[in-house]
């Protein structure tokens, strides 16, 4: 039998990211592995809160919106500077990145603007939005209140036949790049390509991969892509979303949520809306400041660990635990891609039981989470997981299943949030 113990002592005293995570606040008792839901707290965020309140907006008031040249702190600027800053985290140019809103409400904006795209001079009518059955759940939310509307029709189509179903009505493929219950990973050149081909405009969803898994937009020709700020670039609850749009796309681009701060000149105050260039366009109202702060400290971390060395040990991570699960507690399926570079920084398995397992394990102060209906998933953020952490998760459930522990009625009992 392996000594996983024994490897996981080893690959953490010879882990080259191993000083980062004492850039987070973390219980050392805690074998955090949901990170890829909610990440870590860094420990520069509250200071950074702390200066936002108290200096900023306490002593600078309203003056902290301009220029620090101009005497304030330059909030004004803030979905601008950060979005920079997560460009080159998922390989694109920092003026082609906005940080704003929610994902949600920024696909709304992008599927919008894809669909308009085939309203246009010179363009064959479209209006079908091709995405797959069981993509996350807001993906297909946001396209059926456009469906509703009269301006799409959905179509879902199963992985393995999303390049057949691209016909000639398809105007936009919408897929999450890293499932997010699996975390099976599409081949984004590929699908990319296809969709082209066949006329269509392509959103990337990459909530689950951004911070975790390599992203280069730039060299798969992507037209557009949303992503999320709370999970591996540990923006912290409810953080501010991103959009990303191909500069070939820039001057025609319109979005139906033309609010004051996506004006060409939000203070001219004028009565007609003008777009403002690029990217800056898809800015609707006034940016959340504390929480884009946040968001820029979480960022700022991720960019100094560098995304090469968080792939290399994300990829290990998961595999050791896969391995170990694979041997010691073989009554798990999982249902991830085995090959490491085939899925993103997660993994899960599915059991009859295991939003009880998922509860048990908690209690034991290992944290995981489940997908509906039966999938017991764990994260990898590889700026603070310890192998450790992951040798402990095996362990306990090994445990948990050896001794009934997970057949206490309360950890049948459903909470709001799983």
């Amino acid at each position: 039998m392996t000594d996983f113990a024994g490897e996981a002592a080893r690959l953490d005293a010879a882990d080259p990211l191993a000083k980062w995570r004492g850039h987070f606040l973390l219980d050392d008792a805690v074998a955090y592995l949901d990170g890829n839901s909610l990440g870590a707290l860094p420990r520069a965020t509250p200071e950074r809160i702390e200066t936002v309140v108290r200096r900023e907006w306490g002593d600078g008031l309203i003056a902290s919106w301009n220029p620090d040249g101009a005497g304030g702190a330059d909030w004004i600027t803030l979905p601008q500077r950060v979005g920079a800053k997560i460009a080159p985290l998922i390989g694109a140019g920092p003026d082609e990145v906005i940080a704003a809103d929610s994902v949600s409400v920024n696909l709304f904006k992008l599927v919008s603007a894809a669909l308009a795209h085939f309203r246009g001079d010179g363009h064959r009518r479209r209006k079908v939005v091709l995405s797959e059955p069981g993509n996350f759940p807001t993906d297909l939310y946001m396209v059926d209140g456009l469906e509703g509307q009269g301006l799409a029709t959905r179509k879902l189509a199963p992985r393995e036949h999303l390049e057949a179903a691209l016909d000639k009505d398809v105007a936009l493929l919408l897929l999450t790049h890293v499932h997010y219950k699996t975390g099976a990973m599409h081949d984004m050149l590929r699908l990319t390509r296809a969709a082209h081909e066949a006329g269509a405009l392509v959103l990337w969803d990459l909530s689950h991969s951004v911070g975790a898994v390599p992203v280069d937009l730039t060299a798969a020709q992507a037209d557009f892509a949303v992503g999320c700020g709370y999970k591996y670039l540990n923006g912290g609850p409810g953080a501010p979303a991103f959009a990303y749009v191909a500069p070939r796309h820039h001057r025609a681009l319109r979005q139906p949520l033309s609010g004051w701060m996506g004006h060409a000149q939000p203070f001219a105050f004028e009565d007609d809306y003008a777009p403002a260039p690029g990217v800056d366009r898809l800015l609707a109202g006034t940016p959340p400041v504390i929480q884009m702060s946040a968001l820029e400290e979480g960022v700022d971390l991720i960019a100094r660990i560098g995304m090469d060395a968080l792939v290399a040990k994300s990829r290990r991570m998961s595999e050791f635990t896969r391995r170990a699960v694979a041997e010691l507690v073989p009554e798990l399926e999982c249902i991830s891609p085995a090959d490491p570079k085939a899925r993103g920084s997660q993994l899960s398995w599915r059991h009859e039981h295991a939003y009880e397992l998922c509860q048990a394990l908690i209690e034991r102060r290992v944290v995981g989470d489940f997908r509906a209906p039966d999938a017991l998933r764990l994260g990898f953020a590889p700026a603070y997981v310890r192998y450790a952490d992951c040798w402990r998760a095996v362990s306990e459930l090994r445990d948990i299943l050896d001794s009934g522990a997970w057949r206490e009625e309360r950890f049948a009992e459903r909470a709001a949030v799983t």
